[in-house]
């Protein structure tokens, strides 16, 4: 059954079968609720998270659905407070009942905004983050799918203490893991460090290891979101872009840098002076690796920008970094003691 509402949502019908378990599904544009537009000369979001629930053949048959419409947005244009509204949403549907819940979303910011809710998201039950890699009026629709294991993921009983999860093509990723691999094809996302969480199969998630220890959640921003830079390091830079970056009122900086965490002998010298402003973090820009620590000892290696007060990222991906240093600074974390804020949180985090 599916029940939709406005926000706030209202409970589920009292006559609902009680060997369903409910799960919340909200919406938040993305393309999998994009119909074609004349006018824009192509898709546009414009279904609601029940016309998408009604799309889903055999859904009322696995869990009651309540629904909701946070946004209609491309997920481009997903904002800081926009996340911390479906974050209130979520936890509210779980404190009135819900099993699990799931957010409908476009797939451009998808690893980034799972992430930044999993920083936050507090309950054991599981939040998942589903999308589609094309439009519902495309021949092979990928969304329906989507939703329907993103539904039957959010109602197992082994999502449970696993934080924010990604389901897209009948795979389950952490959202720590988890990176958008390819622009269009239905196969978009991968998980190349930790691997993947499960595999649907025959409709049910199959997991393959026991939940691991998480981060404990970061308390809410208790001020404004701080803008913190991001710039790649690329074959003759200096790091000048980074400097404008601190000069133009960044609160700090993360270098996606070359290989295991290095820049120029340029980049490094910049790199020295902007440490003494802001806190400077170092991830590797490859697709999969982590960054150095005491292997390579040249001027602007990692052991250089170390000793020249910067910090290592470690595993974690330029884009997560720079939200994980976002969300520290915005929870009351002071610039000085972000260091060991990311070091605690990197040490906390097994998966």
């Amino acid at each position: 059954m599916i029940d939709s509402s406005s926000t706030p949502t209202t409970p589920a019908m009292p006559s609902i079968p009680a060997s369903l378990p409910t799960v919340a599904v909200a919406s938040l544009g993305g393309t999998i609720s994009m119909t074609p537009s004349e006018a824009a000369g192509g898709v546009v979001p414009t279904l609601d998270a029940t016309q998408l629930a009604r799309s889903v053949p055999g859904l009322a048959e696995v869990a009651v659905i309540r629904t909701t419409s946070l946004r209609q947005l491309p997920s481009a244009s997903l904002g800081y407070d926009d996340l911390m509204a479906a974050l209130a949403w979520a936890e509210q549907e779980v404190e009135a009942g819900a099993s699990g819940v799931v957010l409908t979303q476009g797939t451009d910011t998808l690893e980034e905004t799972a992430f930044l809710l999993d920083l936050f998201w507090k309950s054991p039950a599981p939040l998942i983050v589903t999308g589609a890699m094309r439009a519902p009026q495309a021949a092979g629709a990928d969304g329906p799918a989507n939703l329907l294991a993103a539904v039957r993921t959010a109602c197992h009983p082994d999502s449970a203490g696993r934080g924010v999860l990604v389901v897209m093509n009948d795979t389950v990723h952490y959202a720590r893991w988890v990176s958008k691999s390819d622009a269009l094809a239905v196969q978009a996302f991968a998980s190349l460090d930790g691997g993947v969480a499960a595999r649907l199969v025959e409709g049910r998630p199959t997991y393959f290891h026991g939940a691991a220890m998480r981060a404990q959640p970061l308390p809410r921003p208790v001020r404004a979101w701080p803008k913190v830079a991001l710039v790649t390091a690329v074959l003759g830079d200096d790091g000048e872009l980074a400097e404008m970056a601190v000069t133009g009122g960044y609160e700090a900086l993360v270098v996606a840098a070359q290989g295991a965490g290095h820049v120029s002998f340029g980049y490094a010298q910049r790199i020295g002076t902007l440490t003494s402003r802001v806190p400077v973090v170092i991830a590797s820009r490859a697709a999969s690796g982590s960054t150095a620590s005491q292997t390579y000892g040249y001027v602007g290696s990692e052991i250089d920008l170390a000793r020249r007060g910067a910090h290592l990222s470690g595993w974690l991906s330029p884009l997560k970094t720079r939200l994980l240093v976002t969300a520290l600074l915005a929870s009351g974390t002071a610039a000085g003691d972000l260091g060991e804020a990311l070091a605690n949180w990197s040490k906390l985090t097994r998966r």
